[in-house]
């Protein structure tokens, strides 16, 4: 099974859903993320995921151009930007959608980036926890 996460930049929330996804479906899937557009790993992602004890640390950021002759299960968007722009996949992949605030765009003080880090990251655990109970947990048992 293929799992797709979209989102603009593949900086920073699709890759704390990768790590999550990853985490939670075990081997039961195959992860990927990636972006309308490259705009590399956010550090501060790959440090909020670290907090909770998940690696994105060797995440790269890929181009959905490099995924379109996969056939997936799940296409999951994580920004309107993404949903807006994902294009067609061959097959029946089944697209889901949740718009999460993107912290990268937060100006502040380091407690207020950190918090607005913190919080996305939250939201996309229990979103990705929630996912593979009801997606893949119970297509995997035996």
């Amino acid at each position: 099974m293929n799992i797709l996460v979209l989102c603009t930049g593949n900086s920073c929330r699709s890759q704390m859903a990768e790590g999550y996804l990853k985490y939670f479906v075990k081997d039961n899937a195959i992860v990927y993320s990636a972006g309308v557009e490259t705009h590399g790993v956010n550090p501060k992602a790959i440090a909020i995921m670290q907090e909770d004890g998940i690696d994105i640390s060797s995440h790269t950021s890929n181009n959905l151009d490099e995924y379109i002759d996969i056939k997936f299960e799940y296409i999951i968007t994580v920004c309107d930007n993404a949903k807006e722009r994902c294009p067609f996949f061959p097959g029946k992949a089944k697209r889901l959608h949740y718009n999460f605030f993107d912290p990268s765009k937060v100006e502040g003080t380091n407690e207020e980036i950190h918090a607005a880090f913190a919080k996305t990251r939250n939201q996309i655990k229990e979103y990705c926890k929630d996912f593979v109970e009801k997606n893949i947990s119970h297509q995997t048992q035996i």
